[in-house]
């Protein structure tokens, strides 16, 4: 394994909830192993990405409901492809390439696993998109 390559593996925080079993399939693994710990080693960056994308679309954001602010971030991730390719950089860039040989193996199915990891990580940090609390 290269310097960066550990460098990477050690910045990644444990996530024990993200149990590895012998029995589960090797995108859930990689989920687990690799997408989980870098949603959440990258979740300020993530979040600044997002307040940014709020920006460009005239903080329209900021006059929902709670509710509609939920929709708002599903619609984001999974409508605006030059925003969604922005985020899956961001997690991208994180991986070793070991973790890049395998995603680009089936990259479709994980790309859909990786965006519902960031929008549930956006998502459960709603309280920090306030437009008063931005950065």
């Amino acid at each position: 394994m290269s310097p960066r390559d550990i460098n990477l593996k050690d910045l990644r925080p444990e996530i024990p909830s993200a149990r590895i079993t012998d029995n589960m399939s090797s995108d859930e693994r990689f989920q687990n192993e690799t997408l989980r710990p870098v949603a959440k080693l990258q979740d300020e960056l993530l979040l600044a990405v997002f307040r940014n994308y709020i920006t460009k679309h005239k903080n329209k954001f900021y006059e929902l409901k709670l509710e509609k602010r939920f929709e708002y971030i599903e619609n984001a991730i999974q409508r605006d492809i030059k925003f969604r390719n922005s985020l899956k950089g961001v997690i991208i860039g994180q991986f070793t390439l070991e973790e890049y040989d395998n995603y680009i193996k089936n990259s479709s199915s994980l790309n859909k696993r990786m965006m519902n990891i960031v929008k549930e990580r956006i998502q459960s940090n709603i309280q920090l998109l306030e437009n008063n609390m931005a950065y």
